[in-house]
Order: structure tokens, then sequence, then C-alpha cells
């Protein structure tokens, strides 16, 4: 039996999750989490093969809390389940240690075989990322501005692109609004971007903001 854990700041989804889970051959729920540190404790307490991880819970940055899990608990595979459509995502969630990603557009069937093959030790992407890869390979071999970005500076990147306020990102990530001020002058010094407009031109430009964000 492949014991699963769930974590997601949702509970609509969490019970969706579990449901669709629970009533899978082979696959039992081990327990659930609602942010990065309840995640945390409970990979500390309860055992499971596979964890079912959101990127965007309140608290840690979810690629840096990948890195913490894996450096915590080597053995679990992490399958990422996410509304982050973008190739980037994927591709800094897999150096951090996951073993699968998949967007929450997936079907059911898609999430079943998903937790399977990453349980197996095997790695899952999904076919609309995969696609989103292929595609990549005619992109310019040298580094993009936002490569050059750690993990927090990309996601802060990302938030202010999408139009939240200084205040809204602090208050999302349980930092201080200076902290992000200086992500934000670091990211338009490594970006060499002259301000917060540039950014989301370019966000738009390399398609690196979701559907429903393009519209704020």
């Amino acid at each position: 039996m492949t014991r699963v854990l769930i974590a997601d700041d949702h509970t609509l989804v969490r019970d969706g999750l579990r449901h669709i889970l629970s009533n899978a051959s082979g696959l039992e729920v081990a327990g659930e989490a609602r942010d990065s540190a309840t995640t945390i404790a409970l990979i500390r307490s309860t055992p499971a093969h596979v964890l079912v991880l959101d990127l965007s819970m309140p608290g840690r940055n979810g690629i840096e809390l990948i890195k913490q899990i894996k450096d915590e608990k080597p053995d679990l595979r992490i399958l990422v389940l996410t509304m982050h459509a973008e190739r980037q995502y994927a591709v800094r969630a897999f150096k951090a240690g996951a073993s699968g990603y998949l967007t929450k557009e997936s079907a059911s069937a898609e999430l079943v075989g998903a937790v399977a093959k990453v349980a197996s030790g095997g790695v899952y992407v999904s076919l609309a990322m995969a696609e989103r890869f292929a595609e990549s390979l005619n992109e310019p071999a040298d580094t993009l501005p936002h490569q050059r970005l750690s993990d927090r500076e990309f996601d802060v990147f990302r938030r202010i692109a999408a139009g939240q306020t200084i205040s809204e990102i602090a208050h999302q990530l349980c930092v201080s609004a200076k902290t992000v001020s200086t992500y934000k002058t670091r990211i338009l010094e490594k970006m060499q971007m002259p301000h917060e407009a540039a950014l989301v031109r370019y966000a738009m430009r390399h398609k690196l903001l979701d559907d429903d964000e393009d519209e704020v």
C-alpha cells in the first residue's frame, strides 16, 4: 500500500484529492497539511511514500519548501500539484528535488497515475508541461534575465508582475515589507529593468504568468 500525504491550503482541494486518492487501488491517504509549517510537521511525524504538494501555500516559498523536505526526508517522493503551468516553475521544482509536476487542471486519472509513477521511483511530467519543455528547446541558449534570479526572487518577481503590492506579497510570504522591497531592488538590478512596468511587460512577453494573472 502506497501511503500518500496531501499539502494544500484550500480545504476543498484537500477534500477532493483525498476522495480521488482514497478511492484508488493501492493508495492510502495518511495525512494532510494546510501550510508550510504543518507540512514540515506532517512529514516528520507521519511515514509516507509520496507527498502531493501545492507550491503556493502560506509561509515558505514552495521551491524552498521542497528543498527542506528533501533534506529531511530524502526518500520521500514529491509530486507537485499546482496552478502554476509555467515551465520555469517546473524546472525549479525538479532542481529542488521534486519527482513529478502536475497542474490542477489535470484529470483525476492522471493524478492517480502520477502518484503511482513517482512512488515506483519514476519521474512524472504532465503532457501539457512536456509540450512546454519541448517548445523551450527553440529558445536561445543564452541565460534569460529571469533565470538569474534565486527561487525566492523569482517568486517575488512573478507576484510583482501579477500586480500584487509590496504589503500583499509580504503578508503572503510571512516576511516584512522591507524584505520584499529589498527583493524588488535585487530583481530590478539582476534583470536590468528600470521599473515595475518593465517587469510586467517582460513577464507577459515570456509567458511567465498564469492566464488569470495576465488579466490583473
